[in-house]
């Protein structure tokens, strides 16, 4: 599917200004928004990678800034999830509030720290957030807020990262949605290896084509 042209935004949210890039392909059966992990931002390769493959599954996908660059310098801030959950509910009601979004069933995929943001954000969104997809996510910093999600969750983490991979499974065990744990053989929390991250891609894709239907 080729992409509809990437539009610029610019999201209000606590008397700042957050950058995005959103793009809606035709026909859009869903749209996906990115929390990234501290220290990165919208142009995350990573994410970027993965958002091109969401996009040839029919979806859109916004990727923002949850940080303003001076905030992104303090270390404290990074890991403020209360600030980035609060930052990715203004950006949902941003997307609430525009014409050619409103109607569209929206998932959070959450890499790190992003995840925490998406799961709390999802658990205070209820059934507005039909999916979500955490890669290599710190979710034990939603833990309060894991048995309040309700929308279908999947969690995606490297065999190798294995402290990661128990707080997931912990993760796991607490929600009461329908969720899934799919663990990438061999992959390190980065899925740096050949293949590694186009495998996330696939099955974040095809989790979201499903679920936001």
């Amino acid at each position: 599917m080729v992409d509809t042209a990437t539009e610029q935004v610019g999201i209000r949210a606590d008397g700042v200004r957050l950058e995005g890039e959103l793009v809606v392909p035709g026909g859009a059966t869903g749209l996906v928004v990115f929390a990234h992990g501290s220290g990165s931002s919208r142009h995350s390769p990573r994410n970027n990678a993965v958002a091109s493959v969401l996009r040839d599954h029919g979806l859109g996908t916004l990727l923002f800034d949850l940080l303003t660059e001076e905030e992104d310098r303090e270390y404290e801030t990074r890991f403020d999830i209360d600030l980035l959950t609060e930052r990715l509910l203004a950006a949902t009601d941003w997307l609430r509030d525009r014409e050619g979004t409103r109607d569209l069933h929206v998932g959070y995929f959450g890499s790190s720290t992003g995840a925490a943001a998406a799961l709390r954000a999802a658990a205070e969104r209820g059934d507005d957030v039909g999916a979500v997809v955490s890669r290599g996510g710190r979710v034990d910093l939603a833990a309060d807020q894991l048995p309040a999600v309700t929308a279908p969750t999947l969690f995606l983490v490297g065999g190798a990262d294995t402290t990661v991979l128990e707080l997931n499974e912990e993760a796991a065990s607490r929600l009461t949605c329908p969720n899934q744990l799919t663990v990438i053989e061999g992959a390190g929390h980065l899925f740096e290896g050949p293949g590694e991250l186009e495998r996330v891609a696939d099955l974040a894709a095809e989790w979201f084509r499903r679920q936001l239907a």
